[in-house]
Parts: C-alpha cells; sequence; structure tokens
C-alpha cells in the first residue's frame, strides 16, 4: 500500500501508534487474574487430595499452568508490560515453568513471525502438520512437544546450538540460559528428596502433562488450514471465542491481529479487530467448530497436510 495514505496494513499510523502503547497497569492487572486463577486451582488440588475428583483438580491446575505460555508469549515480545525488566523477569519464570528458556524462544518465535507459512524458514513447520486422525490425536497429546522441549534444553546445556535462527554471537546466551534452568530444576528434585515431598509433581509436573493438550489444540488452531504465503490475512486464523477464554489465553485468539501488528500489546486487539475485521481472510466461530472442522478436512482427504 502506498505510504503516501499513512495507512500501514489497513490502520493509519497515528492510530497504530495509539494502540501500540505498552500499560505497565493492564500487564500487572492480566497477569494478577492469570495468578489468581492459578491460586484458586492450587487450593482445589489442595481440598482434593485423597479424594476421587483430583485428577480434575490436577487437570485444572495443569490447563492454567500450561496458558502461562501465552504470558511468556507476550512478554518475549516486550508487550506486556512497559518496563523491559518487568517483561523480561515474568518471560524468565513462565519459561522455567513450560521448559521454554525465554531467550531462545524470542529468536525461534520471531523467525515465526517474519516466516510465518513458509515451509523452509518458518521454525514451526519443522515439524510437519498432522496428516491422518491418530497424528492429530498424538500432536493433541503434547508428548511430541514435551520430548522437544527435554530434547533441545538438554542440547543447548550440552553446548550445542544447531537452529539456524540463532546467530552464532547469541549461542553462548542459550547455553547459558538452558544450564541455568537445568540447575534450577535439579534444586527442586534436591529439595523436593530431602523434604520428602510430592508437591512440584503434584501442583507443578502432572499438571502441566496433563493440561498440555489443551494448549497444543489450541496452538494448532493459529494456522493449522490456513494459506501457505507471507500475507497475515491468509496465513493466519483469529478465533472468535468468549471472555473467559480470551482472558487464560491473554487475548491471542485474536491472531491474525497479532501477526498483522506485532507491536500492539494483548489489550488492545480487540480494538485492532474492530478496525480490521472486515479484511480477516480466515476466521472461527470458536474452538469446537475449529477442530470439527479439522476433523472433517482429514477424514476427507486422508494424508494431506493439516
Amino acid at each position: 500500500m502506498s505510504t503516501s495514505t499513512g495507512l500501514s496494513n489497513g490502520i493509519d499510523r497515528d492510530t497504530l501508534r495509539h494502540l501500540s502503547r505498552r500499560s505497565n497497569a493492564r500487564g500487572v492487572l492480566q497477569l494478577g487474574m492469570h495468578m489468581g486463577m492459578l491460586t484458586a486451582s492450587s487450593a482445589l488440588i489442595a481440598v482434593s487430595r485423597g479424594h476421587y475428583w483430583l485428577p480434575a483438580a490436577l487437570v485444572l491446575q495443569g490447563v492454567v499452568l500450561d496458558f502461562l505460555f501465552c504470558a511468556l508469549h507476550e512478554t518475549i515480545h516486550r508487550t506486556a508490560f512497559a518496563s523491559r525488566r518487568v517483561n523480561d523477569v515474568v518471560a524468565s519464570i513462565c519459561g522455567a515453568v513450560l521448559l521454554l528458556p525465554p531467550h531462545y524462544f524470542r529468536l525461534f518465535h520471531f523467525a515465526h513471525h517474519r516466516f510465518t507459512q513458509n515451509p523452509a524458514h518458518d521454525p514451526e513447520l519443522v515439524q510437519p502438520g498432522p496428516t491422518s486422525l491418530w497424528a492429530y490425536v498424538w500432536r493433541a497429546s503434547g508428548l511430541p512437544n514435551w520430548r522437544k522441549r527435554l530434547s533441545i534444553t538438554l542440547r543447548h546445556a550440552a553446548g550445542v546450538v544447531q537452529e539456524p535462527f540463532v546467530p552464532p554471537l547469541q549461542r553462548a546466551v542459550i547455553v547459558r540460559e538452558a544450564r541455568i534452568l537445568w540447575l534450577c530444576y535439579a534444586g527442586v528434585l534436591v529439595v523436593s528428596l530431602v523434604e520428602h515431598q510430592a508437591d512440584a509433581l503434584i501442583y507443578w509436573v502432572i499438571p502441566v502433562i496433563l493440561g498440555q493438550p489443551f494448549l497444543r489444540l489450541y496452538l494448532l488452531s493459529e494456522h493449522a488450514g490456513c494459506a501457505m504465503n507471507g500475507d497475515t490475512y491468509t496465513n493466519t486464523r483469529t478465533t472468535y471465542t468468549n471472555v473467559a477464554v480470551r482472558l487464560l489465553t491473554w487475548q491471542m485468539p485474536f491472531h491474525v491481529e497479532h501477526h498483522t501488528f506485532p507491536s500492539v500489546p494483548f489489550h488492545a486487539l480487540k480494538r485492532v479487530n474492530a478496525l480490521i475485521r472486515d479484511r480477516i481472510e480466515v476466521g472461527a466461530p470458536g474452538y469446537l467448530a475449529t477442530h470439527r472442522a479439522f476433523i472433517r478436512r482429514m477424514r476427507a482427504d486422508p494424508g494431506k497436510v493439516l
């Protein structure tokens, strides 16, 4: 589009500048609400121990923990808070919970933004999309993700960084953060063994494993079945869902909006949607509808990558 129009992908530059303002207050409020959900789910586990509904409480805890991924995502963009330091501290904590070191994830994710849906360069496409219902279920289980996270962070901790999106000068940082992460995990293990406590398992490890399928299905909805090109209006999906899901996911269902305007913080994405909704090519009325469509597509055309 001509620069003389003052528009950037459908929004004029003054409006975009206003929408891109960071806010410590909005970030603290969002993080506080997520921590409130985590406190409530942890309390539910505490009162459920010894009862038959404990598995349900563990799954709920896992969902809340796993969707700290959205907080990690927003903070590696450094748009969650106005303070760079606060963004980085929150990213480090969320990354430790999810076995996803933030500096590495920032490089990975920015490559994804730069090359979205480009099979040669988008790191999210290194693992091909599912081509069958079995592959879909396997992806949704979260087990491939945990295998990848374990192997990559252990390889980095051993000093081997092979990813093409990591510049040579950044490799030492990637190695250091992986080693710090595993030292922290070792510390948790040692304390748990010395104190004969299983709290880390009950409140963290088991829940994040049980909750991971919900995150995998959510993430699969962002680009699966979209165009394999460089146009964010066609290669990304916005999902119109309820307020509770948008709260848990830090407004990331507005995903076309995020990919088109990555400098805009989470709390302004709904306003972006109001401005560009007519231009969005791939939208869905909810996550259940999205995954029903995926399943129908795989049944109708088995062998085709989703």
